[in-house]
């Protein structure tokens, strides 16, 4: 875990610059001790791994996205050979899990690494694990776990990499600015399915590749619990943003005092980001254009005296309405005679 004296915690509750989250992480077998490394490149990601690897491959997919496409990709080893004892990927993924990327995919592996990194991901409530599966029977191992941080994509093409692909389209562009439903990627085949057979691959809670009103796209935008995508995007960018913004006030003021003025201070930088959130479509506006945030702070002579004792300031909550997404319309018409 980073080291920090602020920590945010959201839970989303559903009525019936600073930090971007787009880096992408791939977890890649190569012999040798586990590393991490940023790449800006591909040539220099074919010459740690050759043009030929799946590491390459995944990174290629990312980048080929166009002008949208994050600006690094991760790579972190592993190594299934090695002596005495495996490198597993998950092993890997613990070790660098608070590095500086976002999504995870695995290079190459079967339904039980994939569950295994799943596995990492919900716990530590952080951050978003991506697959591709091909086999219907795999999909239904993994869509029993529900994962609220992962997404997946069935495709009968899993070495197109639809999942990389949407990581490199949507995943670096202004959290909360756009869904990850209706996208056109680059280099993946749409596939010709009924609408029985799309119905089976949400209910499982994947997402498929398709072609509607002539345009390929993706069929739908969700995690494998069906919570939105978008939604644990938003949400993390929330979190890690006002849990920085706050750490860099406490750390360049010679001190915060333990007043109403320097509890002010503090609510000042979370409404700075409740702001950016509603500029960049993470928070609903009200009729007036006013975003649909509420802060509250306990003041100096509302703590415990052993709060104030400790140094401790636990006063600070806040609200938000998700500004969500259209994902299908139903229009009613009439024709006059």
């Amino acid at each position: 875990m980073p080291l920090q004296d602020v920590t945010v915690i959201i839970d989303i509750k559903k009525p019936s610059a600073l930090i971007g989250l787009g880096t992408p992480l791939i977890l890649a077998n190569k012999a040798g001790a586990s590393t991490y490394k940023e790449y800006l490149d591909l040539e220099s990601i074919k010459t740690a791994f050759g043009d030929t690897s799946d590491a390459y491959k995944l990174a290629k997919k990312v980048f080929d996205q166009g002008d949208y496409r994050p600006q690094k990709v991760a790579i972190a080893t592993y190594d299934l050979a090695a002596s005495p004892t495996v490198i597993k990927a998950v092993d890997t993924l613990e070790e660098y899990f608070y590095n500086d990327w976002y999504f995870v995919m695995l290079d190459t592996g079967v339904v039980a690494d994939y569950k295994a990194i799943s596995d990492v991901v919900e716990e530590k409530a952080l951050k978003i694990a991506a697959h591709v599966l091909s086999d219907p029977a795999d999909l239904a191992t993994l869509a029993a776990g529900k994962y609220d941080r992962t997404f997946v994509f069935e495709h009968n093409k899993p070495e197109e990499l639809p999942h990389a692909a949407i990581i490199g389209r949507v995943g670096s562009r202004p959290v909360g600015s756009l869904t990850w439903k209706f996208k056109t990627l680059k280099f993946v085949t749409s596939r010709d399915l009924t609408a029985t057979e799309l119905n089976d691959i949400h209910t499982a809670g994947a997402i498929a590749y398709v072609t509607k009103a002539g345009i390929d796209q993706t069929s739908e935008g969700k995690m494998l619990s069906g919570e939105f995508i978008d939604v644990i995007h938003g949400k993390d960018w929330v979190k890690l943003n006002i849990e920085q913004q706050v750490q860099y006030l406490l750390s360049t003021n010679p001190k915060i005092p333990y007043t109403d003025s320097g509890i002010a201070q503090i609510e000042g930088a979370v409404r700075t980001v409740l702001e950016i959130a509603g500029q960049n479509g993470i928070i609903a506006t009200d009729d007036a254009g006013q975003y649909l945030y509420t802060i509250t702070a306990k003041g100096r002579n509302e703590v415990l005296a052993s709060d104030r004792a400790g140094r401790k300031y636990n006063g600070l909550s806040f609200s938000f309405e998700l500004a969500g997404a259209i994902h299908e319309a139903k229009i009613n018409g009439e024709i006059l005679v």
